[in-house]
């Protein structure tokens, strides 16, 4: 009987153990990591880590986030992190070198970006506004073409951008 308890254990033990190093393995989720890159002209190097969700036939704000006016981790799993290693300007406001959960809300006519000093959380489950460093309002803009995967871009010129579903939302960052 002690065998069989002792066994049991043992594998109990190796199935959880197994289970938690699967997990580690980012690669391995629904909505896969990703990192874009670049350091843009006028010198600074930017950074965004998010994962990746796709569409799978679900509309958005109805089946997948975001929701109108509710904030969202720009992202699935953790908070996206945006970071860049100089001072920015985004539409005439400073942001400090630094790490940042980017978090965003959407409406009909504008989208929130926010840059929260809190960036290393799940999701928005734990947002808080007064961690904000910087809000900025952006306009959305509707493509022909649908991306089925959230992907965001950063260009030379400090342009990014996050297209998602028929969405494209852009703002522009200098140093």
């Amino acid at each position: 009987m002690k065998k069989t308890i002792s066994l049991l254990l043992v594998v109990t033990t190796l199935l959880f153990s197994a289970k938690t190093l699967a997990q580690q393995d980012k690669s391995k989720r629904l909505s896969p990591p990703a990192t874009v890159k670049q350091t843009i002209k006028s010198g600074a190097t930017i950074s965004i880590n998010y994962s990746q969700p796709s569409l799978k036939g679900r509309t958005i704000g109805k089946d997948i986030e975001p929701m109108e006016g509710q904030v969202w981790r720009t992202g699935a799993n953790e908070a996206t992190v945006f970071e860049t290693d100089k001072a920015l300007t985004i539409n005439d406001k400073t942001l400090p070198a630094g790490k940042y959960a980017l978090f965003s809300i959407s409406g009909k006519d504008s989208w929130t970006i926010i840059f929260n000093k809190n960036w290393d959380q799940w999701g928005a489950y734990n947002y808080k506004e007064g961690d904000d460093v910087l809000r900025i309002k952006v306009v959305p803009q509707k493509t022909e073409t649908s991306s089925e995967i959230l992907t965001f871009t950063i260009d030379l010129n400090g342009g990014i951008q996050l297209r998602w579903g028929n969405y494209m939302i852009s703002f522009t960052v200098a140093s």
